[in-house]
């Protein structure tokens, strides 16, 4: 194959990757599914022997998009946890644990949600798997999200009688 021919080659696998970045660029800035039944919800996530995590965020917090982005972001695009996501201002309707309907904003303050972004990793009755990480920690988050999700996956599987 002459050396002149490679460009020609190269454009459309050049244009589908600049398609395929601009695609991820749009997906990084999404936001996490939505949570609308808590308890349906998280039942279904101890079914796949996983907490659900649940991102507490706000509008525009730049924190709050670093987790979503760098770190939930990716491993619910992986399939590796069952991820949601609360805006802790919104009055978007919540179907709570016990099958009482609220909004996002009361089921904040009513788990004392005050910090943003506070991660959950949450059993099919609402209750905190591991201890919340609330704020950011840069230097160590990836680290502590890692030991949160285990150690919920932990309780997942002794509560269900299967091992890890």
């Amino acid at each position: 194959m002459p050396f002149r021919s490679l460009p020609r080659l190269a454009a459309p696998w050049l244009a589908s990757l600049a398609v395929l970045a601009s695609f991820s660029a749009v997906a990084a800035t999404a936001h996490l599914p939505p949570v609308t039944d808590i308890g349906a919800q998280s039942a279904a996530a101890a079914k796949q022997g996983e907490p659900l995590v649940v991102l507490v965020s706000l509008p525009g917090c730049t924190y709050c998009e670093t987790v979503r982005r760098n770190y939930l972001g990716p491993q619910v695009a992986a399939g590796d946890i069952a991820a949601r996501e609360i805006d802790m201002t919104a009055d978007t309707p919540i179907r709570d644990v016990d099958g009482t309907m609220t909004t996002a904003k009361r089921w904040a303050q009513a788990h004392n949600i005050s910090v943003a972004p506070t991660v959950l990793f949450l059993d099919p009755h609402g209750r905190n798997l591991a201890k919340p990480l609330r704020g950011m920690q840069p230097d160590f988050y990836g680290a502590y999200l890692e030991q949160a999700i285990d150690e919920a996956r932990a309780k997942v599987a002794a509560r269900s009688g299967t091992p890890q």
